[in-house]
């Protein structure tokens, strides 16, 4: 009988090993952007929908806004987006792409290529991986609810 405490046998490695691997060969394909990976990850956001208020940009990344703040002032001293008051609720703030930050997207639309070429992976298989992992995320997302309600 296998082990079930055995490393290799565990979910939570194999998503934390995969994940430090892969945003690894992420750091020399931003570095020439002047991202870091978690900026980079706004900036997707941002290059999807902006303005964006600071709290929907945390829901959709999975951050707090402890986390998140530090790295919307850089991006912001980069020159590559703005933080503001919005107008209708002054609690919140408005992230809106500079034209700098968006003429970026086109220099970053050779980042998902280099990635799958460092990879050796084909598209259909990243793709396949992607959409278990999503499925993955939204079912840990409901179990965390689910504990949540019973405490």
């Amino acid at each position: 009988m296998e082990d079930p405490l055995a490393l290799d046998r565990q979910v939570c490695f194999a998503l934390a090993a995969t994940s430090r691997s892969v945003i690894s060969l992420y750091r020399p394909v931003l570095e020439p952007l002047g991202l870091t990976h978690p900026q980079y990850l706004v900036m997707l956001a941002l290059w999807q929908a902006s303005p964006l208020r600071v709290r929907d940009l945390g829901d959709q990344l999975f951050l707090d806004p402890a986390t998140l703040s530090p790295l919307l002032k850089r991006l912001e001293s980069l020159g590559l987006l703005t933080r503001s008051r919005n107008a209708v609720d002054e609690r919140s703030l408005d992230i809106r792409l500079t034209d700098e930050g968006a003429a970026l997207r086109q220099k970053a639309l050779a980042v998902p290529g280099r990635i799958v070429e460092r990879l050796g992976v084909s598209v259909d298989q990243l793709e396949r991986v992607r959409d278990e992992l999503t499925a993955l995320l939204e079912a840990s997302r409901t179990a965390s609810d689910r504990v949540s309600s019973d405490t």
